[in-house]
């Protein structure tokens, strides 16, 4: 297994087995990441593909990371995140989604649980963009503080910070959302 460093050499020279193993080490926590803020799998297939795409764009011209590979990935999807939602309107949650067979008996619970994802997802949009990556990249996807530094060209410091005022708005945001609107 290559390190990022050996890695982007490799693609900076397209060899296609290193740009394969890339796509194949990174491509499912991305898809995971898109999937949490989307809300939407085909959506998030959309992001992850755009992601990879916009990587072999900047590595043809010359550009893309040159430390922090897993870092620029993210940043590279968030950004196609922020202009995806841009572009759409406020998320509805469908009455008329379909119901899988084992999960017939629950619909109340699982309507619940869909509204609860929503409530949270709607609540990290009403964050900073900092904030909502923070809060993501670090409870979500798991990355270390120096990992979320990286993927947001911040200091360490400055992540703690953005953690614990992003952790605080979320926290009001979810539990008195009304008092906010």
């Amino acid at each position: 297994m290559l390190d990022d460093q050996a890695l982007l050499a490799g693609a900076r020279q397209y060899e296609e087995q290193v740009l394969a193993e890339i796509y194949d080490r990174y491509s499912p926590s991305l898809y995971r990441y898109s999937v949490r803020l989307l809300g939407d799998p085909d959506v998030a297939e959309d992001c992850v593909a755009e992601t990879f795409s916009r990587l072999l764009r900047a590595l043809r011209a010359g550009g893309g990371p040159r430390t922090h590979l897993k870092a620029y990935l993210y940043r590279v999807a968030h950004n196609w995140v922020i202009d995806y939602q841009r572009h759409m309107q406020k998320n509805e949650v469908p009455l008329d989604a379909e119901v899988a067979e084992e999960d017939q008996n629950r619909p109340g619970e699982m309507l619940q649980e869909q509204l609860d994802r929503e409530a949270v997802r709607s609540a990290l949009f009403q964050l900073t963009p900092d904030q909502r990556q923070v809060i993501v990249l670090k409870y979500l996807e798991e990355l270390s503080n120096d990992e979320v530094a990286a993927a947001l060209e911040k200091t360490v410091g400055a992540v703690k910070s953005l953690q614990i005022r992003g952790l605080a708005s979320l926290k009001r945001l979810i539990t008195a959302p009304e008092q906010l609107s």
